[in-house]
């Protein structure tokens, strides 16, 4: 009888709590049914430890290097025609360069030896040294006929010193980086999308396989210029998902209080990754053995394989419920917990959801609310990733060590994403993005100033690298807001279109970089300090995401951030808000209740 009044009251509970979900939209942004499931199968155990080591931050460790090693590959050191005859000689080479190059102006308006042309003349014919001075030299110049020379201070070889893509071949490199840029823009939109139709395990293993193939693929194929395009096109197609893949499925199955925890890990392999990697070409000095070296490690995650897990939230979102279950289960079975609800049950707690049709990336258009987030979203990731990667391609070509200067840029993201966290888990993700443009613009003013004098080039080293700190703050807060903003079933095709409109606009990088390099050095942070202030103005009217649950549809996502006041910063809910869902779900507060039980 008692039993039977629990029900009937339970009941009631249920009508009111959907009345009142109905009314008030931001119960539902607290609210959630699917944390209640993971708490009993532990969603801060043994198996969220393991996966965040291996799957999140390990594989950002390995990803970073596979991912990047073809940047200081293709680096291009100094380089000048090989002209013939200074063996006959007591020259040294400068003085060698002095005679037989003409010179030219470079991005910083000093004059420099020419690195594709030479005299027009044979000075293998010259006998007699001690009467011969510039005079007797022609003006007529010519493209290097004996092929390059090569600086080799830091480097014994890289892919462009070995096959010589250099002055007629110049944009053989940044052709590279533009066919990686439109391939991640491919693969983002393919595998996005299968990631939310077809699960995030599926599109796991395509990314860890397929990267892995394409980057050794590319080691073996320099010969061929259109091979190794392909092949690098391949490592494009499935980078992104990569790091997507795993990152959400960690999001899925932790506490809220863990997302930006997730977020540190993966940020964090990623930088010990790109630390690490130019530290080992520097000791290798062969392009080859440091691809090898760097390219391997991704393939090797495949042998944990068995703790790979398609995610529960996921499943129940596609009322895959058995699926879903058998998950849970293994979770907790690591965990040391004990997950006993049937499929009935659970399929009761979510009765009232009803499967979504979604139709890809336009769904993230769907509503007026959910569009203005998904193109402030985009833009804030096209700023992000524009800057970044003329960052880092830049700091390769800057004067001095370029693996230090590649060093410096990347050491720096581990402590970003310190303060990045405790930024964004104090005063909200919205206001940590907008500043830390806002203080990139500021930052890229006195590069403008005093690029061209040499003076302050160490200067221009620490501003840059300072920028490259703000820079990565803002990818670990603007990436954590893309996590947290989209619904369960469009979160990775969510993610993806950030991506695909990163790259996009991430063409640009490699161009800029070229004019940086060969036109004027301050021409990058011209463009970057506009993207920076637009980027600022535009992150203030995101939604906070901070203290919110993961919203699990569509409708969720369209009203999420309805009622934010703009002036403010996050609060948490109260303790009892959060316990509301037990009341309309009984078999949820059975499920509590069964913790309890000795």
């Amino acid at each position: 009888m008692r039993d039977k009044k629990e029900q009937a009251n339970s009941r009631k509970a249920s009508q009111v709590s959907g009345h009142f979900s109905q009314m008030d939209v931001d119960d539902s942004e607290f609210n959630d049914p699917f944390q209640t499931l993971m708490e009993k199968a532990g969603n801060h155990g043994r198996y969220q430890t393991l996966y965040n080591f291996v799957f999140v931050g390990g594989l950002a460790f390995c990803g970073a290097m596979i991912y990047m090693n073809i940047i200081l590959a293709l680096n291009i050191p100094d380089h000048w025609c090989t002209v013939p005859g200074r063996e006959n000689t007591n020259f040294t080479i400068e003085e060698w360069r002095d005679i037989t190059l003409p010179k030219q102006t470079d991005n910083r308006d000093r004059e420099t030896f020419s690195n594709c042309l030479m005299f027009q003349q044979n000075f293998s014919e010259i006998t007699d040294w001690s009467t011969w001075s510039t005079s007797n030299r022609t003006n007529k110049t010519e493209t290097c006929q004996n092929g390059w020379s090569y600086d080799k201070t830091w480097y014994e070889s890289t892919i462009p010193t070995d096959h010589n893509w250099v002055c007629a071949k110049d944009l053989f490199v940044t052709n590279v980086f533009v066919v990686g840029r439109v391939t991640e823009v491919a693969g983002s939109f393919i595998l996005g999308q299968m990631g939310d139709s077809y699960g995030r395990r599926l599109v796991y293993y395509i990314s860890v396989v397929f990267c892995s193939l394409g980057r050794i693929g590319s080691v073996m194929c320099t010969s061929s210029y259109t091979w190794f395009l392909i092949m690098s096109g391949i490592v494009g197609l499935t980078v992104n998902s990569l790091f997507q893949s795993p990152q959400i499925i960690g999001m899925e199955i932790s506490r809220e209080e863990d997302r930006s925890r997730i977020a540190f890990f993966q940020s964090c392999g990623w930088s010990i990754g790109t630390t690490l990697m130019p530290l080992l070409y520097w000791w290798l000095r062969h392009w080859d053995s440091f691809m090898w070296l760097t390219s391997v490690p991704t393939a090797m995650v495949l042998l944990f394989s068995k703790y790979v897990i398609e995610s529960p939230r996921w499943l129940i979102s596609k009322q895959r419920f058995r699926e879903a279950i058998v998950q849970l289960q293994k979770i907790a079975k690591i965990n040391g917990h004990r997950f006993d609800m049937t499929e009935k049950e659970l399929a009761e707690i979510y009765s009232r959801d009803k499967q979504e049709v979604t139709y890809g990336i336009a769904s993230l258009f769907a509503g007026w609310r959910l569009a203005r987030n998904t193109i402030i979203m985009g833009s804030s990731w096209c700023v992000v990733a524009v800057s970044y990667f003329t960052l880092v391609l830049f700091s390769s070509r800057m004067a001095g060590n370029p693996f230090l200067n590649f060093l410096y840029q990347s050491i720096v993201e581990i402590p970003a994403y310190i303060v990045g966290r405790y930024m964004g888990d104090t005063y909200g993700r919205r206001l940590t993005n907008s500043i830390s443009f806002l203080v990139c613009f500021v930052s890229c003013l006195p590069i403008i100033v005093y690029a061209k004098d040499e003076r302050y080039e160490n200067l221009m080293i620490y501003v840059a690298t300072f920028i490259k700190f703000l820079n990565a703050l803002t990818f670990f807060t603007v990436n954590l807001q893309c996590l947290e903003i989209y619904p369960t079933c469009m979160r990775q095709t969510g993610v993806a279109l950030g991506t695909i409109l990163a790259n996009a606009i991430g063409v640009l990088a490699p161009y800029l970089v070229y004019l940086g390099t060969n036109v004027d050095i301050r021409a990058p942070y011209y463009i970057l300090g506009v993207l920076f202030l637009l980027g600022g103005i535009g992150a203030l009217f995101l939604p906070e995401t901070l203290h919110k649950k993961l919203p699990d549809t569509m409708e969720e996502a369209e009203h999420f951030g309805r009622h934010d006041k703009f002036f403010s910063l996050p609060k948490p809910p109260p303790a009892a808000e959060k316990d509301d869902s037990l009341a309309s779900h009984p078999e949820l507060a059975r499920l509590r209740r069964s913790e309890t039980t000795p």
